[in-house]
């Protein structure tokens, strides 16, 4: 597998996803249609999933995201949260600005789905 990387722009967030076991999304993801930004990055995590690094860790750090961005986010983590089941490890980092109690709520909300533990980091 190869590394992948992704300037962002004012309506997608950088992307980089690297086979070593490191993700990151940062940005904004306000694309209208965000399937064509994101299945390219579901096709990649998927493969990751048959053969990941032992621990995954996941950086999200996203000062806005629409209700299209935030559905593929989900399902990027819940894909990856599946490889816990086979002994791999998931660390998730979900940034957030100081006082964003709307990017904080959103990651809290995606922990109690997935029933893991995120590290919320205010910066």
């Amino acid at each position: 597998m190869e590394v992948i990387v992704r300037e962002g722009s004012q309506i997608t967030p950088d992307i980089i996803l690297d086979p070593a076991g490191k993700i990151d999304i940062r940005g904004r993801s306000i694309h209208e249609d965000p399937s064509k930004f994101y299945d390219p990055l579901c096709k990649w995590i998927e493969n990751y999933c048959q053969e990941p690094a032992e621990t995954t860790v996941v950086d999200i750090e996203l000062e806005y995201f629409n209700s299209g961005s935030a559905r593929y986010i989900l399902k990027i983590l819940k894909r990856l949260g599946l490889m816990m089941k086979d002994g791999h490890k998931l660390v998730v980092n979900w940034h957030y600005e100081e006082g964003d109690d709307d990017i904080l709520e959103r990651g809290e909300y995606y922990a109690s789905i997935m029933k893991i533990n995120f590290n919320f980091i205010e910066c």
